[in-house]
């Protein structure tokens, strides 16, 4: 029985358009190209930052970031930014009394937006916040203890075969496959991804019929 569901955060439960396009306004490129680079690091099973590199080879993305905020162009996190099935589903989750985690590879900041659209979630946490990030074992580990429930009894939503699906596995998690943004539709069907999900789903709101079978 699933006693608590884990969500990642990008392109599970918030759209990662806006977060893109702000980056490349901050470098001055146009949008469309460095959409286009996320899109080939993806294919290539590379880290999304590497889009970055390839538009600015020498950059130092922490410094960028730092100084992103400093001119009060830094993240942004608004109820737009959520998929539309985000609410309904945790909503639901919750009246059927599973307990929600969203716990993703975000920075602290993010953590403090997130927690300010007032989700229907039991926690809210970040890598960030953790210091430890996907796909090490431990982040899993402090995702299951947010969730209060044994790993078999953990269900853990991801887009992302190599942070979210692969490890949560390895750590004994219940996983469920999101076919959504661009890691989870150039991934969906993988043989080993199809061969490790437990479920394979395109809206998160297929969550509970799923568990409470």
């Amino acid at each position: 029985m699933i006693r608590a569901v884990i969500f990642d955060v990008g392109e599970t439960l918030v759209r990662d358009d806006r977060y893109w396009a702000s980056w490349a306004d901050w470098l001055d490129v146009p949008r469309h190209t460095l959409s286009a680079l996320v899109g080939a690091v993806v294919a290539q099973g590379r880290d999304n930052a590497d889009a970055l590199r390839l538009v600015r080879p020498d950059i130092d993305v922490a410094a960028e970031y730092r100084a992103r905020e400093a001119a009060g162009r830094g993240e942004r996190l608004e109820d737009i930014d959520l998929y539309d099935d985000v609410r309904p589903a945790l909503a639901e989750l919750r009246r059927l009394g599973v307990r929600v985690v969203i716990a993703g590879n975000q920075t602290s900041r993010a953590g403090e937006l997130l927690r300010a659209l007032d989700l229907p979630a039991d926690v809210v946490a970040t890598s960030g916040e953790w210091g430890v990030a996907k796909p090490q074992p431990e982040f899993f580990r402090r995702a299951v203890e947010a969730g209060q429930a044994q790993p078999d009894e953990t269900l853990y939503v991801g887009d992302h075969p190599a942070n979210d699906l692969f490890p949560a596995a390895a750590a004994g998690l219940r996983t469920a496959h999101l076919r959504r943004g661009p890691w989870g539709h150039l991934w969906a069907a993988d043989p080993d991804v199809k061969a490790t999900a437990d479920w394979h789903i395109d809206r998160l709101t297929e969550l509970p019929a799923l568990i409470t079978q």
